[in-house]
């Protein structure tokens, strides 16, 4: 490609100074943030990429929740509603199925019940930072071309750190020394196949031997994966998701490598199907309904925070008075090369309950700016645990009620007092918002 440069002649762009609070992603953190800080009071705008809000739960269709328990609030109250909704599988375990389009309609109703302005198929593109260090305005493209959005507090809940490494927040990204990232994948929803048939290849919640079996019989009928712990969960009825790709050496900081790695993905995925169909059997009909919009990322930038979640701290179960939730996931560090067997591990290490300190969560570079979701502060392995999206849900949701609580008292995040962020989640959690 051409190594030419082009000066971008300078222009006025329309700054929009509607809001308390600017929350940039709309995944699972960006949603909770959104939500929290709206219910306590905030005039809040939500900025999503794609055409729909969630993020991996919806554009890529990842279909299973992790580490969702003991989480109370918005997680609780996401639970209850898909429920109602019928549109939730528990496993035997504690990890639960949902159906994906449900999901789109109760987080939109979530956010307009709570009165957040919510605009798609925006993305953060640049940041302005004032004399003081503070992030002044966050900057998005879109069909309405540039615009710049400023706010008493931003939150960064795009998952590779994409606002706080514009506004020039020091990051972390990958294996140290390195730099190897955890593969992605590309989610497919899939039909045609009984239940009760597949059932022996369908995860439970319980053990990983499902997997096993399913890698099996994907080589009888002579297709590889190159994810070796093929995953197969029923949502409803006769619809299933399938996660059965691992692309290396793709970053997710890099759009032609993103671009790449979703081809390739999405290649694989039709041979694997084609492959199981031709086997016959329990397989015979079965086919792909959808490929996701977006491929999974598990590892974009760790942005630099006023703490630093490390190894330790799995290892010993660290508590900290200013948890914002207990991650009980262990330590999951998928192959970072395919020659290491192209399954997952703890590289070795142990790792017990332990908390998300909210400094974890407070940008140490740049003022008035929160982190949630996997770009939180934390080294390699700690990110491998809490980057699932049950503990996201509960980061979004410290953050959007201190940055609420930023704006109304007009201090920066580090400021605030946190018996005063302690006392607010408390009725966040205890209000029931949706009421019959």
């Amino acid at each position: 490609m051409s190594t030419e440069l082009y000066r971008e002649p300078a222009r006025d762009i329309e700054v929009l100074r509607q809001a308390d609070v600017v929350v940039c992603g709309g995944g699972p953190a960006g949603v909770s943030a959104a939500i929290a800080a709206a219910r306590t009071g905030a005039k809040t705008v939500l900025l999503e990429g794609h055409g729909a809000l969630g993020g991996i739960w919806t554009s890529g269709l990842l279909s299973w929740i992790i580490d969702a328990g003991g989480k109370p609030g918005i997680m609780k109250e996401i639970t209850d509603r898909l429920d109602k909704k019928g549109a939730r599988r528990q496993s035997l375990g504690e990890d639960f199925t949902y159906d994906p389009e449900a999901m789109k309609l109760l987080l939109e109703e979530m956010c307009c019940e709570a009165g957040v302005i919510v605009q798609l198929h925006t993305r953060v593109c640049s940041a302005a930072v004032d004399e003081s260090g503070r992030l002044a305005l966050a900057l998005t493209e879109s069909k309405s071309g540039r615009q710049a959005w400023a706010a008493s507090c931003f939150i960064d809940a795009t998952g590779d750190g994409d606002l706080a490494a514009q506004a020039g927040c020091g990051f972390a990204l990958g294996r140290p020394g390195s730099g190897e990232t955890q593969p992605l994948s590309l989610m497919a929803l899939v039909s045609g196949i009984l239940p009760e048939d597949v059932a022996p290849y369908t995860m439970d919640g319980l053990s990983e031997e499902p997997k096993r079996r399913l890698l099996e019989q994907m080589g009888q009928a002579g297709v590889f994966p190159s994810y070796s712990g093929p995953s197969l969960f029923h949502i409803r009825d006769g619809l299933f998701a399938l996660m059965a790709n691992h692309m290396y050496g793709a970053k997710a900081t890099d759009a032609m490598q993103l671009s790449q790695a979703t081809m390739l993905a999405r290649r694989e995925l039709h041979r694997i199907i084609d492959g199981l169909r031709a086997a016959g059997g329990v397989w015979s009909g079965l086919h792909i309904v959808s490929t996701a919009a977006q491929i999974g990322i598990r590892e974009g930038r760790r942005i630099a925070g006023r703490y630093t979640v490390d190894e330790h701290d799995l290892q010993a179960g660290r508590a900290h008075e200013d948890g914002v939730c207990r991650v009980r996931y262990g330590i999951d560090i998928h192959s970072t090369n395919p020659e290491d067997g192209k399954g997952f591990g703890d590289d070795g290490k142990s790792s017990k309950p332990y908390d998300i300190p909210f400094r974890a969560l407070i940008a140490a570079d740049v003022d008035g700016l929160l982190l949630a979701g996997r770009c939180i502060s934390g080294d390699f392995v700690a990110h491998s645990s809490y980057r699932v999206t049950g503990n996201a849900v509960a980061m979004g949701q410290a953050a959007g009620a201190a940055a609420a609580l930023c704006a109304s008292r007009r201090l920066l995040p580090q400021q605030l007092a946190w018996p005063d962020i302690r006392a607010t989640l408390s009725r966040l959690e205890e209000t029931q918002w949706n009421k019959p």
